[in-house]
């Protein structure tokens, strides 16, 4: 698969095309689902199915759906499911009871169970076990974007964050580093998809800052293709992460200059700091 050069990376948006407003779930979800009023946080309240959910709008080429694991739940085997569909969440006559393999056998649908490196594709000419050997990504302030494919992605917010504490300083480079299971509480997973020449699209899902590759390939790139998110099994809630696609906000830049000149982040309560941004240095 060719990679695109440093020239052609770009962001999805630009001053001719309006960054997306944020992202939130769609109202059609399974029967155990609970969304709550601002849209962006999905509970499963009972069982371990019916926990199918959709994103609210198609995505745009480049878009990253982005989903924090906030509960999980003991006593069930499995995890998140993650994909894409180019089914409208509303025409459907009912919502599956499981991604896998009701809403795939449907047709037009592409969902994975979130491991490290199982669904990963091969590019072209390569052996298939190479392709699944891992990839651990450079420190999140060495590299401060993920390029897939012909996008250039702030890592920033890519990556989850541990509750501060006093070991917070030293769970947050796992996370970084990516070491932690993928479905532990608070790692972040994302899925794209990247528009190719000959009108098809590549399917990328993300786990803490880390681009899996090439999931699924031969999408149907001029269809409309919402992301889907199965709170299936020992996932219980998650909630979504807004990112920023071109010039980071004074906020997040701020917060990147306090977490740079603080030793640990329990320090920033004792800083003369609005506690909202205090708050968003320390959560977010």
């Amino acid at each position: 698969m060719a990679t695109a050069s440093a020239g052609e990376l770009r962001v999805p948006w630009g001053p001719g095309r309006p960054e997306p407003g944020p992202t939130r779930f769609h109202p059609v979800h399974g029967a155990h689902i609970r969304v709550d009023l601002s849209g962006t946080r999905a509970t499963r309240v009972e069982s371990f199915a019916h926990g199918v959910c959709f994103s609210r709008e198609p995505l745009a080429p480049g878009q990253v759906f982005l989903v924090e694991i906030e509960e999980k739940e003991l006593g069930w085997c499995g995890h998140l499911r993650l994909g894409l569909t180019a089914l409208d969440p509303a025409s459907l006559p009912a919502v599956p009871e499981f991604s896998l393999p009701d809403l795939v056998s449907l047709g037009h649908t592409w969902v994975f169970a979130i491991t490290r490196h199982h669904n990963r594709v091969p590019p072209e000419g390569q052996p298939e076990a190479e392709a699944l050997l891992p990839s651990r990504p450079p420190a999140l302030l060495e590299e401060p974007y993920l390029c897939i494919e012909q996008f250039r992605i702030p890592r920033d917010r890519l990556v989850g964050r541990s509750r501060p504490g006093l070991f917070s300083h030293l769970l947050d480079q796992l996370y970084e580093l990516n070491v932690l299971p993928p479905t532990a509480r608070r790692s972040r997973l994302g899925v794209l998809f990247c528009p190719r020449p000959d009108g098809t699209a590549d399917m990328h899902i993300v786990i803490n800052g880390e681009d899996m590759g090439p999931s699924a390939r031969g999408l149907p790139a001029s269809r409309p293709l919402y992301a889907v998110v199965d709170v299936f099994a020992s996932t219980k809630s998650v909630r979504l992460v807004q990112l920023e696609y071109g010039l980071p906000s004074l906020q997040t830049l701020c917060r990147l200059v306090i977490q740079r000149s603080v030793v640990h982040r329990l320090a920033i309560d004792r800083l003369q700091l609005p506690k909202g941004l205090k708050d968003f240095c320390k959560y977010e």
